[in-house]
């Protein structure tokens, strides 16, 4: 990466670099049809999406999805999101972003909670690794915080390339990427692109863009 300047983004992955929000809507559709619930709609979606992701379904279902229910919804998910995924591509600018900020000599990495064996080629396939000092998906069960998560991902980059907490600042598309932010003492900027609406991301307390070259420059003032 070279000399690095201080400044560092931690990037997510889905809704925010991989703009993938019609695979998403699919697969929870698919998910919803295993236990015959009505199809939602993307804006539906944006509205009322939260994690953990069981509360996400207790507000669609009126109660808590029960164990067993749960592991249906998952792993129905999961298998339509990977069928679904092949047509969809990473957001306006990405690809042109992450060249600039890499190319100006700071560093950046991925933390997603998508999972970690299938996050890995996912991003060599667009030939973007490079620009990543780090790439994390989730190891473990689905469906809880990235806070924890976060933890170790700060950490490691510490250890390795002595990044900052306070100099960095987490970009992502969902609330829990700023209580994340927040958890290891970092900044966050959320980006309305992905999959919360921008009503539901103003009520975070962080800054809150449309484009993810925002996302860029507000991190750029954030992290000075």
């Amino acid at each position: 990466m070279g000399m690095q300047t201080g400044a560092h983004i931690v990037w997510d992955w889905n809704g925010t670099l991989f703009h993938d929000n019609d695979a998403i809507i699919g697969a929870t559709n698919a998910a919803f049809a295993e236990l015959g619930l009505a199809p939602i709609t993307l804006e539906q979606y944006r509205a009322l999406y939260c994690v953990p992701v069981p509360k996400f379904y207790e507000r669609l279902m009126g109660r808590l999805p029960s164990d067993a229910e749960w592991e249906v919804m998952d792993a129905t998910f999961h298998r339509h999101y990977v069928e679904h995924r092949v047509r969809c591509g990473l957001a306006e600018g990405a690809a042109e972003l992450l060249a600039g900020w890499r190319s100006s000599g700071r560093s950046q990495s991925i933390l997603s909670m998508y999972g970690h064996d299938e996050l890995v080629p996912l991003v060599k396939g667009f030939g973007i690794e490079s620009h990543f000092i780090r790439v994390d998906g989730r190891t473990g069960p689905s469906g809880g915080s990235k806070a924890e998560h976060m933890v170790r991902h700060i950490a490691a980059l510490a250890g390795s390339a002595g990044i900052d907490p306070a100099r960095t600042v987490v970009i992502g598309d969902a609330a829990d990427d700023a209580v994340a932010a927040r958890h290891v003492g970092a900044r966050a900027v959320l980006y309305t692109g992905g999959s919360h609406s921008r009503a539901s991301l103003e009520g975070v307390g962080v800054p809150v863009v449309d484009t993810l070259g925002e996302a860029v420059a507000e991190a750029e003032r954030l992290a000075a």
